[in-house]
């Protein structure tokens, strides 16, 4: 990816000297004027972009006429809490806000791809990977302070107790697996919409890659959803009582 975007020239020279010198001192080379690339920047516009709305739809909040931003607001917020509500059951409000913002920042970084001349975020590795490592943290530690630290180790430990060496070892490397199974995921399938549309521009340069914008904002809906809720079933299974 070329550091070639607008915003990122404007991000380094406003911090690229920072960013540098932390780069540097974790043995990273690189330079103020590359050191914020085209994939940190876009992820960077992204959380300012939600920020600015959700900023907005607070200063603006109406009960009797909602604003725009204050219904798609109402709209969004219904969505994830029917989905965690579904999944998770009773007490699913303390989680809504966490997989709302995973929902907004994956489909917006993966939507990012259908500006020309913008490769989409969430095709590069390093992209899913953070979001994935945060979900499995997020998810743990709150198993933990629902079910504190012995009774979610039990958790991995399976329902019989001399059965616990077996499975303990197997509990833990299929949860370190979701992080590379959310990752691969997210990454693979943005991956392979961002080539074929490509590929489609450059044979079919006039009719054809309409269709396939389609289907890549298609696969951008889905994919976050599908990240979205996973993310909330790997909640519900870590704050279960009956774990």
């Amino acid at each position: 990816m070329h550091d070639s975007l607008a915003v990122t020239r404007f991000l380094n020279q406003l911090f690229g000297g920072l960013v540098a010198q932390a780069q540097h001192a974790i043995g990273i080379s690189s330079t103020p004027a590359t050191a914020i690339n085209d994939t940190t920047a876009l992820e960077m516009l992204v959380v300012a972009g939600l920020i600015v709305f959700f900023v907005l739809v607070r200063l603006t909040l109406s009960v009797e006429k909602p604003g725009t931003t204050q219904q798609i607001a109402e709209m969004i917020h219904e969505f994830t809490g029917g989905q965690a509500e579904q999944v998770i059951g009773h007490g699913y409000e303390r989680f809504q806000a966490f997989v709302t913002c995973v929902l907004l920042f994956v489909v917006l970084n993966n939507l990012a791809g259908l500006i020309p001349g913008v490769d989409t975020p969430t095709a590069q590795p390093v992209v899913p990977l953070g979001i994935a490592v945060l979900t499995f943290l997020y998810y743990n530690f709150h198993g933990v302070r629902v079910q504190g630290p012995i009774g979610y180790l039990k958790h991995f430990a399976g329902p019989v107790w001399w059965l616990a060496p077996l499975l303990f070892p197997v509990e833990i490397i299929s949860h370190l697996a979701r992080v590379m199974s959310l990752t691969i995921r997210l990454y693979a399938n943005m991956l392979a919409s961002d080539l074929l549309t490509l590929i489609c521009f450059s044979l079919f340069p006039l009719v054809a890659p309409v269709v396939f914008l389609g289907l890549h904002f298609g696969v951008a809906l889905i994919q976050a959803y599908v990240f979205m809720l996973l993310s909330i079933i790997y909640l519900s299974m870590a704050v279960a009582e009956e774990h």
